[in-house]
């Protein structure tokens, strides 16, 4: 089996603008309304819209590689770097912190050159201890011959399935030599194909022995950024892909050995994109919902604990909301608990669902 990597023409990419160029037109237009929607709207909704969608973001990007991440800790990492406030702030372990940081690099300095030192310190930011699971690895440099052969695989431990065999670790220095003068020269093609090309590139490289690829996702990510001209994210690629995860895969382990026409590759990166910022709405609708619920909210005397609630009710909240769960999470009596959902029913905030030990509450829809 011959890999891309191993045809004579590797790197010299071409597509076909027939079969793109009318997608390509609807993802811009759509960006474009985007953009425009949220710049009509005030800072702190836009702030809170880019809050929701990094979160996504952060944690449906470490679950394509089966690790699932706490969605209230990447939120609060995220909140005080960006310095959006936030109620109920959990504890933070660095190992999220260092995804968050790689993250926001990407998207907010998405104006600075990539360089090997940053992908480097991206790496490390990801795993902060050294080692991935309980196996030590180079961290903070590209994989060395000792890793062995590098495949790439998905799938549970014992059932994975190898998609392709990424090139020899005395080839790398070379390699991203190469796409890195590429990535940071001024193409003359369109950012939304560079940040697809780019994504595939540095995935077919796989320089670093675990890692590859969220960094890759970070690299499309900085890409799109630079195609809105805007360090602000209102759409998650990630979080696409996490749902398409199994068409993902199929089609880079088909591309990975075709030829030097990544058309097909190219094609399905857009449909993931169209299909992200399609998704936009569903989460600018939750934060326009949540402003709504505040200016209710801030209209009333309430106490930490209710806020606190408020917000859980507001973000992804697992299940249904009751007394002895209210009583938990905030760490108060029952009682408490009760007179504070009572007292919420009365401002109009929550509404009673089922009766007896099926008692249950929910916002009230604003």
């Amino acid at each position: 089996m011959r890999y891309i990597h191993q045809r004579d023409e590797w790197t010299a990419f071409r597509w076909s603008m027939d079969r793109l160029a009318a997608p390509l037109a609807a993802i811009r237009h759509k960006q474009g309304m985007l953009l425009g929607k949220m710049a009509m709207l005030g800072f702190p909704v836009r702030a809170e819209a880019a809050l929701e969608t990094l979160t996504l973001d952060v944690v449906k990007s470490s679950a394509i590689e089966g690790e699932k991440l706490d969605m209230e800790q990447v939120r609060s990492s995220l909140a005080k770097r960006l310095g959006v406030p936030v109620a109920g702030v959990v504890p933070v372990n660095r190992h999220v912190d260092g995804i968050v940081e790689m993250v926001l690099d990407a998207t907010r300095n998405y104006a600075k050159p990539l360089t090997a030192e940053r992908l480097f310190g991206w790496h490390a930011a990801l795993f902060p201890t050294g080692y991935s699971g309980m196996r030590k690895i180079t961290v903070g440099g590209w994989r060395t011959a000792d890793a062995g052969p590098m495949q790439v695989v998905s799938g549970a431990i014992g059932r994975e399935s190898v998609h392709f065999e990424a090139p020899p670790a005395e080839k790398l220095e070379q390699e991203m030599r190469h796409f890195l003068q590429w990535f940071n020269t001024p193409q003359q093609i369109d950012p939304v194909i560079k940040a697809a090309i780019a994504h595939f590139w540095f995935v077919t490289i796989h320089p670093f022995e675990d890692g590859n690829g969220r960094i890759a996702r970070a690299i499309a990510d900085c890409a799109l950024a630079q195609a809105d001209n805007c360090p602000e994210r209102f759409y998650s690629m990630s979080a696409s892909i996490e749902r398409d995860r199994k068409d993902y895969y199929t089609i880079l382990e088909r591309s990975q050995k075709g030829d030097s026409d990544i058309t097909d590759w190219l094609n399905w990166f857009l449909g993931c994109l169209e299909r992200a910022i399609d998704g936009a709405d569903k989460t600018l609708a939750r934060v326009m919902r949540k402003a709504r619920v505040w200016q209710q909210a801030n209209q009333c005397s309430l106490n930490d604990r209710q806020r606190v609630i408020l917000n859980r009710l507001m973000d992804h909240f697992a299940g249904k909301l009751t007394s002895s769960k209210y009583a938990k999470l905030v760490k108060c009596s029952h009682d408490t608990a009760l007179r504070d959902i009572r007292q919420l029913q009365e401002y109009g905030l929550l509404q009673e669902e089922g009766k007896g030990r099926s008692t249950s509450y929910i916002l009230t829809e604003k």
